[in-house]
């Protein structure tokens, strides 16, 4: 009997999907207190990117928005984790309980004032990602 309910608990685990990893997309926009046009263009285009090509993702947790002030003390440790030191834009990519950085923060400064290419090239690199995941 005993081992009975202990295949029946294994079961309802599995099923439930207990332990498995959570696959998703972080998306961490990193910047300083004192902010350049630039570095306001980047999450405002990010957001616009998420919010207008990926709002089911966002709303299901598979992709998270998170803007993150370096200066914070609160802070130090994820950005540390990141090595952002200013303005930076990330992918965290986990599959598989495995974390994958992707450094978008050059890509954010070549187009975070140009919207149309931005939004095109942000949703590409994201949904290229999520097709991974």
């Amino acid at each position: 009997m005993k081992n009975l309910q202990l295949v029946v608990v294994c079961c309802l685990l599995f099923v439930s999907g207990y332990g498995q990893s959570v696959n998703k997309i972080e998306v961490i926009d990193f910047h300083s207190t004192h902010r350049c046009i630039t570095c306001k263009a980047i999450e405002s285009n990010t957001k616009l990117v998420l919010e207008t090509n990926f709002s089911k993702e966002l709303k299901d947790g598979i992709i998270s928005f998170h803007v993150v002030n370096v200066d914070d003390e609160n802070n130090y440790k994820l950005a540390e984790k990141f090595q952002a030191t200013g303005t930076a834009l990330f992918l965290n990519v986990i599959s598989e309980g495995e974390e994958k950085h992707i450094d978008l923060t050059q890509f954010g400064f070549m187009y975070g004032k140009n919207t149309d290419e931005f939004t095109k090239r942000l949703t590409s690199r994201i949904e290229k990602q999520l097709s991974k995941i």
